[in-house]
């Protein structure tokens, strides 16, 4: 199968190791004085050994390669014990694997091995702050009136956007007003930000060339079930493949038993809502 995986350019590689301990999995290991990917069924793709190196010699690429197996990884993890395992699991929830979250939990559970509570929010661990939860309602700046008419302020409340990468935990998610939108709908819906962002939460995924979109129904069920939603509305293209929308927090609503106010907005190829 085609996935992301970490690529090692040797000519660059000088044998430090930096990368290693940073590789829980133990996908990686010093061989014959340079850093080797040693199997494929232990690397996540998710880039964590990627900041240890000084040299640039890492990176992700998308190939053919064995498909990462949690159960696998989770018999080298518990060897490392308690902050190994700790570490692990947030790298998981940060980077909004949570099917690979629930997998390493479920091992545990068998394995009669404690599952440790996680620590209060911080930035990731991975050196990804990009994708670290922010809620933007804290300190937004106001733009001064004298600007005029033309000048915008954006309406966004809350970092990441992307279901991807959204932590079903995160609080700026209690009790808010979803506004669950296609990708492209920002970008042919001129006034997105006035009409839909004001005073709600934003999640943005394409139901056309994300994979994996069971994992998109299971995280919004999650989200529906614990965070006391109060409304949702839907943005989607007027395309047929931009449906998908729909179908998924439907499904989700009704994988989450819940029954929250929905609303569908649809939006035409030239930039107008129908």
């Amino acid at each position: 199968m085609k996935r992301k995986i970490i690529k090692i350019d040797e000519d660059k590689c000088t044998g430090c190791a930096n990368c290693i301990p940073d590789c829980p999995e133990g996908a990686l290991q010093l061989i014959d004085g340079k850093a080797r990917l040693v199997s494929d069924l232990f690397c996540d793709g998710l880039g964590a050994c990627i900041k240890a190196c000084p040299v640039d010699a890492m990176t992700v690429e998308e190939r053919e390669a064995e498909p990462y197996d949690e159960f696998k990884v989770m018999e080298n993890i518990v060897k490392g014990g308690k902050n190994v395992i700790k570490a692990h699991l947030k790298h998981l929830k940060d980077h909004g694997e949570d099917k690979l979250h629930a997998q390493a939990i479920e091992f545990l559970r068998q394995h009669n091995i404690e599952i440790p509570q996680p620590d209060e929010e911080k930035p990731l661990p991975c050196g990804c702050p990009g994708t670290m939860q922010k809620d933007l309602r804290v300190n937004k700046p106001k733009i001064p009136s004298e600007t005029g008419s033309a000048a915008t302020q954006s309406e966004l409340n809350n970092w990441p956007v992307q279901l991807k990468l959204l932590n079903p935990n995160a609080t700026y998610l209690k009790n808010a007003d979803l506004i669950i939108a296609a990708d492209c709908t920002a970008f042919a819906y001129a006034n997105f930000h006035k009409k839909f962002l004001k005073n709600r939460v934003l999640i943005m995924f394409c139901p056309k060339l994300d994979s994996d979109l069971e994992t998109y129904i299971e995280k919004l069920a999650r989200i529906f079930a614990i965070q006391d939603i109060n409304s949702v509305s839907m943005v989607h293209m007027e395309v047929p493949c931009c449906g998908g929308v729909e179908m998924i927090v439907k499904e989700a609503m009704v994988k989450a038993q819940k029954n929250i106010i929905l609303k569908d907005y649809t939006v035409s190829l030239n930039g107008e809502l129908v």
